[in-house]
């Protein structure tokens, strides 16, 4: 399993607002080289799929309908240590608790609407990354 690779998403919060670049810049300012990205939409189906795991909480259905209400940038970033850095980096879920200098904390809106997503595990990251970016070589 790799260690050097995580997924994340910038969410249609972040592009609607016109946050990509500074997100970006921040990443990669960080030591992250993005080796995979795309700017996409989610279909209902995707983000239904790509979130099963919450399918039972009440918040699921916001969650999708938030999930697939415009673009969002999926990418795969490299970097020695990259899950738990790029966690460390974007911050608690919620912009409250989000420490300063975080991605969430300087972009996020609330805690249902909180800028990007980071993959929790190696092996998540492997996951989500196949989920977005199926076919390609990327782990």
């Amino acid at each position: 399993m790799r260690t050097d690779r995580t997924f994340t998403m910038l969410k249609p919060d972040s592009v609607e607002k016109g946050h990509i670049g500074a997100i970006l810049e921040k990443i990669t300012a960080s030591g992250f080289k993005i080796v995979a990205m795309k700017l996409t939409q989610m279909t209902t189906a995707d983000a239904e799929e790509f979130y099963a795991i919450h399918k039972e909480r009440p918040f699921f259905g916001e969650l999708v309908e938030y999930m697939t209400r415009g673009p969002i940038v999926s990418a795969v970033l490299e970097k020695d240590n990259a899950v738990e850095d790029f966690r460390t980096l974007i911050g608690a879920t919620n912009p409250e608790d989000a420490a300063e200098g975080t991605i969430r904390k300087l972009y996020a809106a609330s805690i249902g609407e909180n800028a990007v997503h980071g993959s929790d595990s190696d092996e998540n990251a492997e996951i989500e990354s196949q989920f977005h970016f199926a076919g390609r070589e990327i782990f």
